[in-house]
């Protein structure tokens, strides 16, 4: 009785295991089964954690081995003697002797009804628990190696996906303010007890999860017990939410409505509508036309139209007015882009004035000629010509394919072409490490190999040549570990890294052209967009004809002008240099990625367009939101996010302004209606044209003060990057009256000391800027 106790003592928790069920019984004093069991599953595989309980297990076995031999090594004895004669014991230990009955029945009555009857007997509980044990890690076993499985599965998946980056896609996040202090009601200011940033940032961030929580927990309730909040029936309180939205939706849409009139009155233009602008006789007055959308399409010809101009004319400002007016379309050659054409046009009309302007090749004269031809109605003439007659061959042709472009000229890269030899030797494969895969990589060694024998090197000197290659940036470690070392080290190509072979400027793999210094690249790309601004956008910049830049040589140039960018280096780049660099590409690259994805209907697209259409530049990756939140704004989070761009370990934080510009927001045009105008910046004269822009928005739409209300209706830009400006809503409008007029700034800094203004932020208008 009090061996089997002790039997039960050893064996509880055993008992009602599935696995002591369903495993098939097996001797224990002959337990070589379960620890091949056991042992066999500590080698498929499996993890340290998993062997060492593996060996606890084999430890287990062990000694309840040793206790099971002892009790029942005794037990048989005893029976031996009382007895007095032998019994054939078991594998097991058992024993056939009537007192091993007489303990079945004594241990049968200590049994409660709910266990097992097949466990009556202390050698048939043991083996259970062994058996429970075995499969108990048998089952541990597979589970972990499924986990084991899966778990490479999706390190393989997340092996080709880039850590998501911070982008604000416009969506704003109640409860969670973009700065410390923002508000629609009453400004009142004491912008000294404020307080420290992040505490505030720390309690907002709670505050909002908090909220969110108790909302959806509270919501998961409602819903299983059919009640609302205050016990009414869900469908009561859902119609009742259901009509003050309405009344909120209503309330919003007459603010809307407000703010839209305000706007309207104050800028003069509807978005909405089609305007046609032209002169009147004396060329003075500005006189707008409104033009049916069944007008808008150009008139269908046969024939060519080929407007020669040059940047800053006034006159081929207005002649391309007229012709668009006109509805015809025309293809434009800009001498000053094209200075070949040049001397074609002397050599065509006789001298090199513009603008010219020709039917096929009937020449028709400049902007003078064609008001005179259209008051005489002769103009009509020219317009049937050239609809029914196809050009000869003396006509003048569109700008070709690459003419006069530089973006192609310039000396091979000897390196490049050892790099081109390199990659077609060495074998890339995908590899493992530090629990990641990595796809078309080589070892440092084989690369080593490569360059001892094509470049007759020693292996000292192999290993520097190869520094050489990857500080020109043709290839790098996997992980930014090195620069270049021999050894089991991974590097990969720069077009082979998955992340860079999606940019949009490296269609053809890395450029062979050696790279041109960024100061050359930066002035040829201010120019090439101030001529693509001047001929495809509206005078005030504010709407632009992507549909013409598509088409256009000018755009195609600018495409070969990107990939000059690949291997570019920006060290010791002036910050004036730098500004206008990154400002110019920035809008381009917008325009660009209307072009390639098209306008974005909502947030989700706009996240995509924001942070996923990247550029590779200097061998690092650049999207729109890294340009202006990490490049422009010294690596400042987005509105609404919690992230920075840049990591402290990122090489982009290198290339990144020492200091936040605020007035780069009134610059940056990401093809939205509400956006600032679209203009071209130079280094020389940035700050002060960074002043204009602001100017420009803000006194036309951007900031509108209704002095007999007391209310600022404000650009929602200046409530998302409100943290630019100043550390509440008081600094901010301080800052933005700046640059207002000077009765209206005085105006709005007089109602801000009284804390008598009321601000209402306009809707934002995400519509396409065509």
């Amino acid at each position: 009785m009090i061996v089997m106790e002790k039997e039960d003592a050893v064996t509880e928790g055993a008992v009602n295991h599935p696995a002591a069920e369903n495993e098939v019984n097996e001797p224990i004093l002959n337990n070589e089964s379960v620890k091949s069991k056991v042992s066999s599953q500590k080698n498929l595989g499996s993890t340290p954690d998993e062997s060492q309980e593996a060996n606890a297990v084999n430890a287990q076995v062990d000694e309840q081995e040793k206790k099971i031999s002892a009790d029942n090594s005794s037990d048989v004895k005893s029976q031996v003697d009382t007895n007095n004669e032998p019994e054939k014991e078991n594998s097991l230990g058992e024993s056939t002797s009537s007192s091993s009955h007489a303990n079945k029945n004594e241990i049968s009555q200590v049994l409660t009804p709910g266990e097992p009857k097949s466990l009556n007997t202390g050698q048939e509980r043991s083996e259970a628990k062994m058996s429970g044990l075995s499969g108990k890690k048998t089952d541990c076993v597979k589970v972990d190696l499924q986990s084991l499985a899966e778990t490479n599965k999706n390190l393989e998946e997340v092996a080709y996906e880039e850590e998501a980056e911070p982008v604000f896609d416009g969506t704003e996040e109640p409860g969670m303010g973009v700065t410390r202090s923002l508000s629609a009601r009453s400004v009142h200011c004491d912008s000294e007890a404020q307080g420290s940033v992040w505490p505030e940032k720390a309690v907002a961030l709670t505050n909002f999860f908090r909220s969110k929580s108790t909302v959806a927990v509270g919501t998961v309730l409602r819903r299983l017990s059919g009640k609302s909040d205050d016990g009414q029936d869900a469908t009561a309180e859902e119609d009742k939410s259901k009509c003050n939205e309405k009344n909120a939706v209503a309330s919003q849409e007459r603010e809307m409505q407000t703010v839209s009139q305000k706007t309207a009155e104050r800028t003069g233009w509807n978005p909405l509508s089609l305007i046609g602008i032209l002169r009147d006789d004396t060329g003075n007055k500005l006189v707008e036309k409104e033009v049916s959308p069944e007008a808008v399409s150009p008139i269908a010809m046969k024939g060519r139209i080929i407007l020669y101009t040059r940047l800053g004319c006034q006159e081929s400002r207005e002649a391309r007015r007229f012709l668009h007016w006109k509805r015809l379309r025309y293809v434009e050659v800009n001498i000053d882009v094209y200075p070949s054409r040049k001397l074609e046009l002397e050599k065509i009309a006789g001298d090199s004035v513009v603008p010219r302007v020709f039917f096929n090749e009937v020449l028709i004269g400049g902007w003078s000629e064609l008001k005179s031809l259209d008051e005489s109605g002769k103009l009509s003439e020219k317009i049937e010509y050239v609809v029914d007659e196809v050009p000869s061959f003396e006509a003048p042709l569109p700008p070709l394919s690459g003419e006069d472009d530089l973006s192609s000229s310039g000396s091979i890269d000897e390196l490049a072409l050892i790099v081109k030899k390199m990659k077609q030797a060495i074998a890339l494969k995908d590899r493992f490490y530090k629990l990641r895969r990595f796809t078309n990589c080589f070892l440092g060694s084989e690369a080593v190999d490569f360059l001892s024998e094509d470049q007759y090197l020693e292996r000292e000197e192999a290993v520097e040549f190869g520094r050489k290659l990857a500080s020109n940036l043709f290839f790098q470690h996997v992980l930014d570990e090195n620069v270049f070392e021999d050894g089991n080290h991974l590097y990969r190509f720069l077009d082979d890294d998955p992340f860079v072979s999606q940019c949009q400027n490296i269609p053809r793999g890395l450029t062979e052209v050696k790279p041109k210094p960024i100061i050359e690249i930066s002035s040829r790309l201010r120019f090439l967009s101030h001529a693509i601004f001047e001929a495809y956008a509206s005078e005030d910049g504010r709407h632009v004809d992507y549909r013409s830049i598509h088409g256009s040589e000018e755009f195609a140039r600018y495409l070969r002008i990107t990939e000059e960018l690949q291997r570019v280096n920006f060290n010791d780049m002036p910050r004036e240099e730098k500004l206008a660099f990154f400002i110019n590409l920035y809008n381009m690259m917008a325009i660009h990625a209307i072009l390639v994805w098209g306008h974005p209907s909502g947030p989700m697209e706009r996240r995509k367009l924001f942070g996923e259409f990247k550029y590779v530049i200097g061998g690092c990756t650049y999207s729109l939101s890294a340009i202006q939140n990490g490049i422009l704004r010294n690596n400042q989070r987005p509105p609404y996010n919690l992230i920075k761009p840049f990591g402290v370990k990122d090489n982009r934080l290198k290339v990144a302004l020492p200091y936040s510009e605020p007035l780069i927001h009134f610059a940056l045009v990401n093809g939205m209606r509400s956006g600032p105008a679209l203009r071209c910046y130079s280094p020389g004269n940035i700050d002060k044209e960074l002043v204009e822009a602001a100017h420009d928005f803000l006194r036309f739409g951007g900031l509108i003060v209704d002095l007999s209300t007391k209310v600022a209706y404000v650009s929602k830009i200046l409530r998302w990057f409100s943290v630019d400006f100043g550390k509440n809503e008081v600094e901010v409008l301080k800052h933005a009256a700046n640059y207002l007029e000077s009765s209206v700034s005085q105006a709005l800094l007089e109602l801000l000391a009284n804390s008598l203004l009321k601000v209402v932020y306009q809707p934002f208008d995400w519509g396409l800027n065509n």
